[in-house]
């Protein structure tokens, strides 16, 4: 193949790594649709991804800035020549796309387009997506960008060797896309057996809670006329059981709603979570963040859940006054620390404590990401949980 200096062997390894190197969805495909377009020298590169509708779930560009995006409108349905990568699930090479009798034309503020090429993207027998590119640049030497190629019929074009490249590019695409909708869905996965777990645990606390309240009210009716001295004590218990199921609930809603990480950041999520949390309950509970950069995403979804199990445990069965939550940077990692000044409890008693305060499945979660997680605690001496992970 020759197809100048980046279509060369380096460039072409260095896109699939490039492909390879991500876990979202969305990441995987706008790293497609940039590698597509600059590997073959053409002005415009997109995917399309289908939904079952009849038109597109996702559409990715390159070489559109965003407010020639949005003038564009809507995203395209399937139709013309974009349906033919999806229906027919064959490679399209055109010296005119205007031309093609397929072609329905472009909305108002759409770039002209000439010379296409597109292809679909297979798993399997499955169509995932569909790559396009326009407008063959003419390579004049020196550096890019080159100027697009005259309109007139018998322009440069896309040839024989960029649809073989574009092939392979293909190939590689759909396993990086196949491996991202699997994180996406395993990711989905832990996320459904996290809220089942916080499901069963609302409600046994809530129930007791609640269970306890029944009984401590009627107590307290048969106490009004008799004995108004113990019946105004028990209800001021069944106010402070109101007072704590209220609390159960409030720290549960916090954690089933979803994390913002992907948006956010791991800081700007923990910092929300802890100034609901310092909202909702007695105790004071703050948290520093000092010059984390962005982690794994496996590494920062650890930390978020093994910080969320720490608070839990000190907020709802250390009876403390104060919660400190401190992320610092550590080398290219990150180092989680949270602390209270409650009851303590003996770290060697593994069984129980392990048991009743999910160390085990916070260890779990620190080697899952490739991190250590130590626990310091004594009766009557507070605890601090600290895990490390190394970045990547």
């Amino acid at each position: 193949m020759s197809h100048g200096p980046r279509s060369g062997l380096a460039a072409v390894s260095s896109a699939l790594l490039a492909m390879s190197r991500h876990l979202e969805v969305r990441d995987v495909l706008k790293t497609i649709v940039a590698s597509a377009r600059e590997l073959l020298d053409a002005q415009y590169a997109a995917l399309g991804v289908p939904d079952d509708h009849g038109g597109f779930a996702q559409f990715v560009v390159d070489g559109v800035s965003e407010e020639e995006w949005k003038a564009i409108g809507p995203l395209p349905r399937q139709h013309g020549i974009l349906a033919a990568m999806l229906r027919e699930a064959r490679s399209e090479r055109l010296a005119d796309v205007r031309k093609d009798p397929r072609f329905e034309g472009w909305p108002k503020a759409h770039p002209d387009l000439v010379d296409f090429l597109g292809l679909p993207i297979r798993d399997g027998d499955e169509v995932i997506g569909a790559l396009f590119l326009a407008n063959k640049l003419r390579p004049v030497g020196g550096e890019p960008p080159h100027p697009p190629c005259p309109e007139p019929e018998g322009s440069c074009g896309f040839t024989a060797d960029d649809e073989e490249l574009l092939g392979i590019l293909a190939q590689h695409a759909a396993i990086a896309l196949t491996n991202a909708r699997l994180y996406e869905r395993s990711r989905e996965l832990t996320i459904a057996e996290e809220r089942s777990r916080l499901a069963h645990e609302l409600h046994d606390a809530v129930s007791q809670k609640l269970f306890s309240l029944r009984l401590t009210a009627q107590a307290a009716a048969r106490l009004v006329d008799r004995d108004p001295s113990r019946a105004k004590g028990e209800l001021q218990q069944v106010a402070a059981l109101a007072a704590e199921a209220a609390d159960e609930l409030r720290a549960a809603v916090v954690e089933l709603r979803p994390a913002a990480l992907d948006e956010d950041g791991l800081v700007a999520t923990l910092r929300t979570q802890i100034q609901v949390l310092d909202r909702a309950h007695s105790a004071c509970v703050t948290f520093a963040g000092h010059g984390v950069k962005a982690l794994p995403a496996s590494q920062e979804e650890a930390l978020l859940r093994v910080a969320q199990e720490a608070l839990h445990n000190a907020l709802r069965h250390s009876g403390a006054d104060h919660v400190d939550v401190t992320l610092d940077r550590s080398g290219s990692g990150a180092v989680l620390r949270v602390t209270d000044d409650g009851g303590g409890f003996d770290p060697t008693a593994v069984r129980h404590a392990g048991r009743h305060l999910g160390l085990v499945s916070m260890r779990d979660r620190a080697s899952g990401a490739g991190g250590t997680l130590t626990v310091e605690s004594a009766p009557g001496k507070g605890t601090v949980i600290e895990m490390e992970v190394p970045g990547g």
